[in-house]
């Protein structure tokens, strides 16, 4: 569903036109094509993680392990490449291969045991990160190769790094299939109604599964993203990056409560929330100040979307 929410993105390009307007008022180099990439870069992990989220939360779930899972799969990859005798290529797919199992773990609990998925995904954002640092424990690992530290810090055209490719690539793969194929639609009925899905024959079980599995992988690959760009690996990778990522899907227009939603949405939020984070760190605002913005905008976007959802629905009736 989302002609809803056509109303609520015509106010977020108007808030991202307002922020760009104030951030280039603030900064001569804000518009530099470098700026640009930079800021993307600095948050690309976490971007990839919310279009996948979108589908999550549009389904009518959510995925709260999903900074951890970024945070094990860096810390497995470490500890695989310092401790074992596996090369850099086969860590990456172990890695990968575990963010499958614990996407796979969620999805058995929510999708086949029946479980609400935010108290399952709770439950598994202590136990992988509790796994994270069991593995590194209070160290840190760097002495990556160069070719893996390169994946994140060296453009792979120009100055475009490869995570912003893959970010690309994403979002244009999970457009198609949420806007343009059978599986998309099957994500909005089941998000709109479970009773009626099962109705009209969906197998909700398996496709829930797919979805926690798909937010496992596409955040263990975040996870490797993040240690190619950091260069090194601790236990509190990705700690509390759950809560932007959340923050983006929800203020892109996607409801809470499922159904509703749009990958141009989450676009839409993510460049107002980098931008934004871009802005106060021009001026010079403190990382604790920004969180505390975002979780503003959390509770903002959840009471905005729903009031302009409930408009919709009304005039909807009306018309009806």
């Amino acid at each position: 569903m989302t002609k809803g929410l056509n109303g609520w993105i015509r106010v977020l390009v108007m808030v991202l036109a307002l922020v760009v307007i104030v951030n280039s008022s603030l900064s001569e180099e804000y518009l530099s094509v470098r700026n640009q990439i930079n800021l993307f870069q600095l948050s690309i992990e976490k971007v990839i993680v919310a279009l996948m989220m979108t589908l999550v939360i549009i389904n009518a779930e959510i995925d709260l392990s999903v900074g951890s899972m970024m945070g094990l799969s860096a810390c497995a990859f470490g500890w695989l490449f310092q401790e074992t005798s596996l090369s850099a290529e086969w860590a990456i797919l172990v890695c990968l291969i575990i963010g499958m199992l614990g996407g796979a773990l969620n999805g058995v609990f929510v999708a086949y045991a029946g479980l609400p998925s935010l108290v399952v995904t709770l439950a598994t954002l202590i136990g992988f990160r509790g796994l994270a640092r069991v593995l590194v424990e209070d160290r840190g690992i760097t002495d990556f190769p160069e070719w893996f530290d390169a994946i994140g810090q060296t453009g792979l055209i120009g100055p475009v790094p490869f995570s912003l490719f893959a970010f690309l690539l994403l979002f244009a793969g999970l457009y198609v299939v949420l806007h343009k194929s059978g599986f998309g639609r099957k994500t909005f009925v089941i998000g709109t109604s479970r009773d009626v899905a099962v109705f009209a024959g969906i197998d909700t079980a398996r496709h829930k599964m797919i979805l926690f599995i798909g937010s496992g992988m596409v955040s263990a690959f975040a996870g490797l993203l993040y240690a190619a760009r950091v260069g090194a690996v601790r236990g509190d990778v990705a700690f509390g990056f759950e809560l932007d990522i959340i923050t983006m899907v929800l203020l892109g227009g996607v409801s809470i409560f499922g159904g509703v939603g749009s990958m141009f949405g989450t676009l839409m939020a993510i460049l107002i929330v980098l931008n934004l984070r871009n802005g106060m760190a021009l001026l010079n605002i403190t990382g604790h100040i920004q969180t505390g913005v975002i979780g503003v905008l959390l509770i903002t976007s959840v009471i905005a979307t729903r009031l302009d959802l409930g408009r919709f629905r009304l005039r909807k009736e009306n018309a009806g």
